[in-house]
């Protein structure tokens, strides 16, 4: 049986295969995201009226995004307890133990009961799985963007960096299209009340255990990176890694957080509210607005390469500049698309989530590199997951409630926000920084 809890290849052992750490790297984070994903998903179908029952439909989305929001705060949690084993004892076992967390508690949504059945219990039961969804994610993220730029040749870390963040596109294009494929088979009329009523909205959530085998069969395939087992050499890991980023790496948590801020509001901005906004103001099918998610995706998923590439030759620091200037020039057009019917949603979707892929396929690589060996693993695992709370957990509820009570202009105004105050931090940033 491999030993997942060894601290790194011996002298003896053989490097790991490019092909390899890239593919553990993407398939890792694509199971991650997608069962992400789906409770985003169901966040808007179907848990209001399954475990929010009783309330007026707005009251009972704001409540369903607040359960959302959860597994942002629990993000940096589980960032500080992954991240000290993986620079402890080393990236494989960490990430092995990070997708459990996160499969575990994605299957056990599947099996919930509702309110129903047990009350107000059954929010609760909700809120502690997306607690330990949070949780494993926290873990998860930053070891395979370790895994894969610790493998990397010279000149190529942000290329290597890129598989990771391929994982959040592929994730959203499997949880939508999976969403997709229910709704062929849901009536034409009150798609949503037979999704929740029939129990089918389990299936995407069970599903997940299937491609956790497939996780856990490639991560114990790979050995340990090369940079750690020269740690490791040269007794380099400390007691407490945690301790040490808030002493010695402030300034890069807190630079690193909010340069990593536009990218967070833009992307669950164009998912997860875009999908509640088209299905609940706008009336759009289910279908047709799960379609619109599924493109979005695709559009992500191939700019993320583009912005890899233009990195390694121009420099992570440029393009991420470049993009963020571009991403507060596209939210005054938010408002306008968005009222435009059909065809400026889709521009809005695929301007707004090629400049989500030309930012995201970067951001990993920008955030671990400020960061020692002895202390990467916790160091970027903190600084994306605190910019998840910033960002992505309260994005859906803001530009809910902005809109409701101030129009769709706000929401504009908040990307723009947003875009700017990232801007200012890579400014703000020295050479390395970022």
């Amino acid at each position: 049986m491999t030993d997942i809890t060894s601290p790194g290849p011996t002298a003896t052992q053989p490097l790991n295969k490019p092909s390899r750490v890239l593919a553990a790297s993407l398939i890792g984070t694509t199971i991650e995201f997608y069962d992400f994903y789906i409770y985003a998903i169901a966040a808007v179908l179907v848990f209001p009226a399954l475990f929010f029952p009783g309330t007026d439909d707005m009251t009972a989305l704001l409540a369903s995004f607040a359960t959302f929001s959860i597994a942002f705060f629990a993000r940096p949690f589980g960032a500080i307890v992954f991240g000290h084993f993986g620079d402890r004892i080393g990236r494989k076992a960490t990430l092995v133990a990070a997708l459990l967390t996160m499969g575990i508690s994605t299957v056990i949504i599947g099996l919930l009961p509702t309110h129903a059945t047990i009350g107000v219990w059954a929010p609760l039961f909700l809120a502690l799985c997306r607690f330990g969804q949070g949780f494993g994610l926290g873990g998860e993220w930053g070891g395979a963007v370790l895994m894969a730029t610790e493998n990397a040749p010279p000149g190529k870390k942000s290329w290597y960096g890129m598989f990771p963040q391929l994982g959040a596109p592929v994730g959203l294009f499997l949880a939508s299209l999976v969403f997709l494929f229910i709704l062929y088979f849901a009536p034409n009329e009150g798609a949503n009340e037979w999704i929740a009523q029939s129990g089918v909205w389990r299936a995407p959530f069970l599903a997940s255990s299937l491609l956790i085998f497939i996780g856990l069969w490639v991560r114990l395939s790979i050995t340990e990176t090369p940079d750690f087992q020269k740690a490791i050499e040269r007794d380099e890991r400390v007691a407490v890694p945690v301790a040490e980023v808030f002493k010695s790496h402030k300034r890069s948590l807190i630079l690193g957080t909010f340069v990593a801020l536009a990218t967070f509001v833009l992307f669950y901005i164009g998912s997860a509210y875009l999908l509640s906004y088209n299905t609940r103001i706008v009336g759009m099918p289910l279908v047709r607005a799960l379609e619109i998610q599924v493109l979005g995706s695709v559009v992500f998923g191939l700019t993320i390469p583009v912005s890899a590439l233009l990195a390694d030759r121009y420099g992570r620091r440029e393009v991420l500049t470049v993009t963020t200037i571009l991403i507060a020039v596209f939210s005054f057009a938010l408002a306008p698309l968005l009222q435009a019917g059909l065809g400026g949603t889709l521009v809005f979707v695929v301007i707004g989530l090629a400049l989500m892929g030309m930012t995201y396929g970067v951001i990993g690589a920008a955030l671990a590199a400020p960061f020692p060996t002895r202390v990467r693993y916790t160091g970027s695992s903190l600084t994306f997951n605190f910019a998840g709370i910033f960002g992505a957990s309260l994005a859906p509820y803001a530009a809910t409630y902005l809109n409701a009570n101030y129009g769709l202009h706000a929401v504009g105004y908040y990307l723009c926000a947003a875009a700017l105050i990232t801007l200012l931090c890579i400014w703000g940033s020295r050479k390395g920084e970022v």
